[in-house]
C-alpha cells in the first residue's frame, strides 16, 4: 500500500472506533507503520482533533523516535508509546488504543479479562493481559505492552487504570482486535454478574481445549488464501 492510500485507510478505519463505541469525543487512536521504502516510520492521528474533522491529510507523519516528519499538526500523546511497540515489535505494523468502557472497566480493576468463551479463546489463545500502570506521554506505556505482549497469544493488552491497546500485522486486524476485545470484555463481565446474582459461578476453559480452539482459529478458520477463486 502505497503512502497515500495508507492515508486513506488509516482515516477509514479511525471512523471505526466510535461507530462501534470504542472511543468517546477526542480519546483513542490508530497508527500504521510506514514502509522502510517509503520514508519510513508512522502515521498517526493529530492530537485533541474529532474524529468527525479527521482527513486523510490530517494523519501525522513521525519517525520511529515520535519525530513529526510532515505535518503542522501535534501527533497522538500517546506517539511515543506506538514509536516504541514498532521500534521492538518489527512484526507489527498496525496499533489501536482505545479506553472502551467494559475493557477499561477491567483495567481500572487491574484483572485480566478471563477465558470463559470459545470466541476469546479464538481471538485472544486465553485470557487477555492486564498490564501495570504506566504514565501517558513516553515511552513507559510502549515498553510494558512490549513486555506483556512479547511472545504472547493475545494482540490485546489492558493497561490498569488506563485503557487498551492492540496491535496486529495491519491497522484493519489491530483495530478487529479492538473490537473484539470490549465485546468479550462486556460479555464476561456480564457472565460474572449474573453468576453472582444467582448463586453461581463462572468456569473458565480448560487450556487444552483453548489450544484446540486457538489452532483451528488460526490455522482453518475462514477462507485460505490458496483457496480464493476456486
Amino acid at each position: 500500500m502505497n503512502h497515500a492510500a495508507l492515508r486513506t485507510e488509516l482515516h477509514r478505519l479511525h471512523l471505526e472506533l466510535p461507530k462501534n463505541g470504542l472511543v468517546t469525543w477526542t480519546s483513542g487512536n490508530i497508527s500504521a507503520r510506514v514502509p522502510d521504502g517509503d520514508t519510513g516510520g508512522m502515521l498517526i492521528k493529530p492530537s485533541g482533533v474529532t474524529f468527525e474533522d479527521l482527513t486523510p491529510e490530517g494523519m501525522v507523519l513521525t519517525d520511529l523516535e515520535a519525530r513529526v516528519l510532515d505535518s503542522d499538526l501535534s501527533p497522538s500523546s500517546d506517539t511515543a508509546t506506538h514509536a516504541y511497540i514498532y521500534r521492538h515489535m518489527p512484526q507489527v505494523g498496525g496499533i489501536v488504543h482505545t479506553h472502551s468502557p467494559y475493557a477499561t472497566a477491567w483495567a481500572a480493576n487491574a484483572r485480566d479479562i478471563p477465558c470463559i468463551l470459545t470466541a476469546q479463546a479464538d481471538e485472544f489463545g486465553g485470557p487477555v493481559p492486564c498490564g501495570g500502570f504506566a504514565l501517558i506521554g513516553g515511552e513507559e506505556i510502549g515498553a510494558e505492552v512490549v513486555r506483556v505482549l512479547t511472545n504472547h497469544r493475545s494482540p490485546a493488552i489492558i493497561l490498569k487504570s488506563h485503557g487498551v491497546f492492540t496491535i496486529g500485522p495491519t491497522p484493519a486486524k489491530a483495530l478487529k482486535a479492538a473490537v473484539m476485545v470490549e465485546d468479550v470484555a462486556r460479555t464476561v463481565f456480564l457472565a460474572y454478574q449474573l453468576a453472582a446474582a444467582t448463586g453461581g459461578s463462572v468456569a473458565t476453559l480448560d487450556p487444552a481445549d483453548i489450544d484446540k480452539l486457538y489452532d483451528r482459529y488460526t490455522n482453518v478458520y475462514g477462507q485460505r488464501t490458496s483457496e480464493v477463486g476456486k
